[in-house]
């Protein structure tokens, strides 16, 4: 039965009409996004580009990110509270490892069904202690998972997190190409509690 679930959940994505899932879409500590009009991307300068993204990778999707941002009324600013950290992995095998680095004495934030990809900004800084002993899986039969968080960077306070997910016919092409990117991040809002504006929401 172990053996079949991978199959399954291999089919299950590829059979959809889009070769995204969205894995979970959550919105943390009563955060009412809305309230927030300035948003700031993490850059490779905040920590180091996680396996498997290369800087044109990172390039994309800070830039399909940022156009979501933009068409729901938001602004982008350098020195914004609200920090949107980007998350990347490719799965090969199914392994555990203990859920945070030890030895780090972690904030609130998100946990979702052992799926961590790795980030720019290390998530440890801003994860809740209570998951100090949890484990979770860092290989999954050639699955990438995209994630992105949004926390206010000043509070430590976790706002929203949403993660898709592809299986991976030919390496990693569908987070390398413009197309693959902007729909990878589509599904990333499409549970998003801020609306597109109505200029926008035409050609969506």
């Amino acid at each position: 039965m172990k053996k079949l679930f991978p199959l399954i959940f291999a089919i299950a994505l590829l059979s959809s009409c889009s070769p995204f899932s969205l894995v979970n879409s959550e919105t943390y500590n009563d955060a009412d996004l809305a309230n927030y009009k300035t948003f700031r991307i993490v850059t490779p300068a905040d920590g180091h580009l996680p396996p498997g993204m290369e800087m044109v990778t990172y390039y994309n999707i800070a830039a399909a990110i940022r156009e979501q941002m933009l068409e729901r009324g938001f602004t982008e600013d350098a020195v914004s509270p609200l920090l949107i950290n980007i998350g990347l992995t490719i799965h090969r095998r199914i392994e555990t490892e203990p859920a945070l680095p030890p030895g780090y004495t972690p904030y609130s934030g998100p946990y979702y069904n052992g799926l961590y990809p790795y980030f720019v900004y290390p998530r440890y800084n801003y994860w809740a202690n209570y998951y100090a002993n949890a484990q979770i899986i860092t290989g999954m039969y050639k699955e990438g998972v995209l994630t992105m968080d949004m926390v206010n960077i000043k509070d430590k306070l976790p706002l929203f997190s949403a993660s898709v997910a592809t299986i991976l016919e030919n390496g990693d092409s569908q987070f390398r190409n413009l197309q693959g990117i902007a729909e990878a991040v589509s599904t990333l809002f499409s549970r998003f509690p801020v609306p597109v504006l109505p200029q926008y929401a035409h050609s969506k």
